[in-house]
């Protein structure tokens, strides 16, 4: 059997999810992470370059014949169009081009496509204006959601009960510009009751399977309080989500999704995720994402049965349908160990001591090595992920560990999967 080596772009929990899962590939061969971290250095070898350094990547990959896959994770670079890029060099990628990763780079673009294509979605407007946007606010209801319409790190979306608490988030991102997009615009759409659900999904452009579902934890801290976060935890999978309403998704949402993208000129071949909501009357689409969630990915990864390369590869050469993707049946949870302070400041350099966690799996998100030492690097640190027969007993597998975890100054929710 002829063995490939791997590139996988990014650096966080999500790409160490990814580096775990195709290293129990037969096929594979040396896996490379470029930034990778400390965790993701046990099992690959990190190479120092940023997602962004497209030149620099794509001449590693030209001194390193011998890979014949990279993966792409995070989203900018695939909104930026890595890629394309890759592509155009002659090197073989998985992940959406940049003209389909406009679906989660635009909620705009997002938002016109569901109403297009008759895809349920909250009611909504768009603007780029404040003047127009404040406007509106004045005679909307509430509370009512404000996003961001570029990418911004999980992090511009806000729930605002009054009129004052949305003008401050319309003006700080058409204003202050706090995310720093190009031509910055802002989606102010209605607000939503019910229990989220996240649907992460293979697709070849044509063929679509859905994995588990999943549940994220977006607030700080218990009990959904406090600031919104690139997420503390998940559960998959999610209890509520029957076999019924994975069936009319598949139907009104994920088949109409991916077809209208195809019938746009701009083919989606990668990982789409579907972010939903499960209204009294029915299920509507809240965001869309053109990669692997996280921390969903830590809670999904684990459960997958079939070789992740072998999709991998079905993808890229559109014969998705040719794959019989497996899962284990068991549920997984997955705990986030954060910096003191995040998603605000924090410092860095934390001593991080990591002791028996079982049979328990630890995703490094934010971890480097400094004088011989474990430290963090970032705002989330670490994802313990467990598996059991249903969520209490995942719950019970995780907690457990993380008493034998330690971060200096750093916090985890105690509530994952409870709610």
């Amino acid at each position: 059997m002829d063995k490939m080596d791997i590139l996988v772009i990014g650096g966080g929990g999500r790409e160490h999810a990814i580096v775990h899962a195709l290293s129990k590939s037969p096929r594979a061969g040396r896996i490379y992470c470029a930034p990778s971290n400390a965790g993701i250095n046990m099992i690959a070898e990190g190479v120092g370059l940023a997602v962004s350094d497209f030149e620099g990547i794509c001449d590693f990959l030209d001194t390193h014949p011998n890979i014949k896959l990279t993966v792409v994770a995070p989203d900018n670079p695939l909104a930026d169009g890595l890629v394309n890029e890759l592509e155009a060099r002659g090197h073989r990628a998985f992940g959406p081009r940049a003209e389909a990763a406009i679906i989660e780079a635009s909620k705009k673009f997002a938002k016109e496509l569901m109403k297009n294509n008759n895809i349920p979605t909250a009611a909504y407007e768009a603007f780029s204006d404040c003047g127009p946007a404040v406007e509106y606010l004045k005679k909307t209801a509430y509370p009512v959601v404000v996003k961001a319409d570029g990418l911004a790190y999980g992090k511009g979306v806000t729930i605002c009960s009054s009129f004052a608490e949305a003008k401050k988030a319309v003006e700080e991102i058409l204003l202050d510009n706090i995310f720093g997009n190009k031509n910055p615009s802002v989606v102010i759409e209605e607000f939503l009751e019910g229990r989220e659900v996240s649907v992460l999904a293979f697709t070849d452009g044509k063929t679509i399977k859905a994995m588990p579902p999943s549940q994220d934890h977006k607030r700080a801290y218990d009990g959904d309080r406090g600031p919104n976060t690139g997420g503390m935890g998940a559960f998959s999978p999610s209890p509520y989500y029957t076999k019924e309403m994975g069936e009319w998704a598949m139907k009104h949402i994920f088949l109409p999704t991916v077809r209208a993208m195809s019938e746009m000129g701009r083919k989606f071949k990668g990982v789409i995720y579907f972010g939903l909501m499960m209204c009294k009357d029915g299920i509507k689409v809240l965001e869309y994402n053109s990669r692997f969630g996280d921390p969903e990915t830590q809670a999904v990864l684990p459960l997958l049965k079939t070789d992740l390369l072998d999709i991998m590869e079905a993808v890229i050469d559109e014969r998705l349908d040719e794959i019989d993707i497996e899962w284990s049946g068991e549920t997984a949870v997955t705990v986030v160990y954060a910096s003191g302070g995040y998603p605000g400041s924090y410092e860095k350099g934390k001593e991080v001591a990591i002791g028996d966690v079982g049979g328990c799996f630890v995703y490094h998100a934010g971890t480097a090595i400094k004088d011989g030492k474990l430290v963090t690097s970032g705002g989330r640190v670490l994802a313990v992920t467990a598996k059991g027969k249903d969520i209490p007993d995942a719950r019970e597998k995780a907690y457990a560990a993380l008493k034998n975890i330690r971060i200096d100054g750093g916090f985890y929710r105690t509530d994952i999967g409870l709610k």
